[in-house]
Parts: C-alpha cells; structure tokens; sequence
C-alpha cells in the first residue's frame, strides 16, 4: 500500500462532515449542560487569549486536525483492506479513550493559559485543567467524548471508499 492508493480527497471530505458531527454533537452537550468542555475553545485558547477569536481560531484548526486524522483512518482502512462501520467505529473508540486518557492530562503542560493540576489559576493561566478522562468538565464528558469519536469514525467506516479510487 502507498499514499497514492490512498483515497486522499474522499478522507477529506468525509473527514470534514465528521469533524462537523463530532463538533455539532459536543456542542449540543456543552449546550444542554452536560458537558463544559468545548474543543473549539481549548484548542484555540492556545493561540489567543481573545475569547472570540480563540473560538473561530479553535474551530478552524479542529476541522483541519479531525481531517487530518481522517487521513490516518484512511491509511489503517486502506493497509487492512477494509472498511466499515464497526472497524470504524472501533478505531473511534481508541481515539477518544486516547484523547482523553493521554491527551487531556497532559494539556495543561503544553497550553499557554491552562492551570495545570499542581499550580493553580494565574493571571495568565485561567483555564480549568481538563483532569484524567476530561473530569473536570463534568461526569458525562468522558461519555460524550467517545460517544462523539464513535460517531466520527463510524461514519468514515461507512463512507471511505477503498482502493485509490475517490475525489483526488
């Protein structure tokens, strides 16, 4: 298998609507208050402490991340020669467990206005350290989350064709 046989643009576009599912379904859960944590926001809190913009820079740059790991569901689809829904939602399943168990503790030590769990909030530092599986952000945000990466990877299973043939 090589990147050429890779389905380049159908990763991309599938991998946009997944993002924007995955986004939509987080939102409507920090929304309805059963979670308080935003991607958007903690992702673009990173580049501007301008709470506006560090949403519109967040959501831009979570759209190109979850595309982008569109593409690495594409290469394990395209190196096993399958693709469905379930082996989708399978890899969705490690995607969000990684996410919140190895990502989201250590946050804080790469995120330039986050407190982290041993030093408290600074005046540069203000935002709530996520904590292990994103607790902090309330008890249904672990659910939520793999709940959403399930989603996002059932429908790139669904929707990736295989075999070099697609978009690009």
């Amino acid at each position: 298998m090589t990147l050429l046989a890779l389905n380049t643009g159908s990763a991309l576009l599938w991998g946009l609507f997944a993002t924007g599912m995955l986004t939509l379904m987080m939102s409507a859960s920090q929304g309805l208050g059963w979670s308080r944590m935003s991607f958007p926001y903690m992702i673009g809190s990173m580049f501007t402490s301008h709470r506006g913009r560090a949403m519109g820079i967040g959501f831009v740059v979570h759209l190109a991340l979850g595309m982008s790991f569109a593409l690495l569901y594409a290469l394990v689809f395209e190196s096993w020669q399958w693709a469905t829904w379930w082996l989708g939602g399978g890899l969705g399943i490690f995607h969000g467990l990684f996410l919140l168990a190895v990502l989201m503790p250590m946050l804080p030590d790469l995120h330039p206005r986050m407190a982290s769990m041993h030093h408290g909030p600074t005046p540069t530092r203000q935002l709530e350290p996520p904590g292990f599986l994103a607790l902090n952000y309330g008890s249904s945000t672990p659910v939520l989350t793999v709940v959403g990466h399930i989603v996002y990877g059932i429908l790139l299973g669904l929707f990736y064709p295989l075999g070099g043939g697609g978009l690009l």
